[in-house]
């Protein structure tokens, strides 16, 4: 495999795909089977993963400490596969995004850390800051479904249907748990993204 950024920098670097595997980020993102490279590409956002036979396969997305997963640390980068792309090609020509419902969006940042789910950020105005989530708060579930990790916590919210629908999260903020009510919402409506083309 190659990696291969563009532009005035641009580079072609051999890499070797040592995982493919879910990715769950910290920002309410989840992909699953991403493709993990190593050794990582220094101009990896946007680059191209080319296979033997010259095929696109995936777009570089992230740089990693653990590309392979498990305890051993390995850096590299995080590739999403090109496989996601054709269903939704045409809406992102026509409108700049996926149509459709939006999921439900908290604006809540969160690490796994000795298996409970950290609050490291809350995006300013979000529903999550409006609800009164703090950095160092921990999500211990939703609809009092416990959840330990990423992936399960973004299914649990996602389920509750689309953005706007009221989200209840169980919340320990130091020695107290509570259930919050947050009205999502659609993260695009947040972040005001404006259409380049």
């Amino acid at each position: 495999m190659l990696a291969a950024s563009y532009g005035g920098l641009g580079m072609v670097a051999p890499v070797h795909v040592v995982s493919k595997r879910e990715f769950a980020g910290s920002w309410e993102y989840l992909v699953s089977d991403a493709l993990f490279t190593s050794p990582p590409h220094p101009m990896w956002s946007g680059s191209a993963l080319i296979s033997r036979e010259g095929k696109l396969v995936g777009v570089g997305s992230l740089i990693v400490g653990n590309a392979k997963g498990g305890s051993q640390a390995m850096p590299g980068n995080m590739f999403v596969p090109i496989d996601m792309l054709p269903p939704i090609l045409g809406d992102l020509l026509a409108d700049g995004k996926v149509s459709g419902p939006a999921r439900p969006w908290l604006g809540v940042n969160a690490d796994e850390v000795g298996g409970k789910l950290l609050v490291s950020r809350v995006t300013p105005e979000s529903p999550a800051e409006k609800a009164g989530i703090r950095r160092g708060d921990v999500i211990v579930g939703i609809a009092g479904e416990p959840t330990n990790t990423l992936p399960e916590f973004y299914r649990k919210l996602w389920a509750q249907g689309v953005a706007g629908v009221t989200v209840p999260l169980d919340v320990r903020s130091q020695s107290e748990t509570r259930r919050l009510d947050i009205p999502s919402a659609n993260r695009l409506d947040h972040l005001k993204l404006k259409s380049t083309f």
